[in-house]
């Protein structure tokens, strides 16, 4: 049996939507990590970027992360850089059962352009750098250390939420219940 059930991904590959629902399915408490880390700060993940700096962002994610993994029956929708430090990593491993959400880079800036002022790495910084370009970049840059942390791959591209819940769900089997 697995304590919980992780979901990591690119922004808009649908952790949060799927997380929610696969939940609902299991019984169990969802966690966004996001969420939390701005309900402890009192700002949003932006106010974060910008007065404190990425770095300072990602450290304080980690402290939400590794709290958040000594939990169990939980669904916790991860922030798609959460990967990238591999004490983060680590400590997802052993939390549980890792899924990583996929979808199409036309999808994720479909998804994500009409809220890029609340994802500070489509917003800004990007300088002449297209939407579509930066994803691509991003998505190269992400895509093997999430390949190496999970264990079931699920793509959301065209496919309703409560679909790809109920996918997770029959693949995870007995093994979270």
């Amino acid at each position: 049996m697995s304590r919980n059930v992780v979901l990591i991904g690119f922004m808009g590959s649908g952790k949060t939507t799927v997380g929610r629902l696969v939940a609902r399915q299991l019984g169990w408490k969802l966690v966004d990590t996001d969420a939390l880390l701005t309900r402890i700060e009192g700002r949003s993940i932006p106010e974060i970027f910008a007065t404190d700096g990425e770095a300072a962002f990602r450290e304080r994610e980690s402290q939400v992360v590794l709290g958040v993994c000594a939990g169990e029956r939980q669904v916790i929708s991860t922030g798609g850089g959460v990967p990238l430090r591999e004490d983060n990593a680590s400590a997802l491993r052993e939390a549980g059962r890792v899924v990583w959400l996929t979808a199409r880079p036309e999808i994720v800036v479909r998804r994500t352009i009409k809220r890029a002022s609340g994802r500070p790495l489509l917003a800004e910084g990007g300088g002449d750098e297209e939407p579509l370009t930066r994803v691509l970049r991003l998505m190269s840059e992400r895509g093997p250390l999430y390949q190496r942390l999970a264990e079931m791959v699920v793509d959301t591209s065209d496919r309703p939420p409560a679909t790809v819940a109920s996918e997770i769900v029959r693949r995870l089997g007995g093994s979270v219940l």
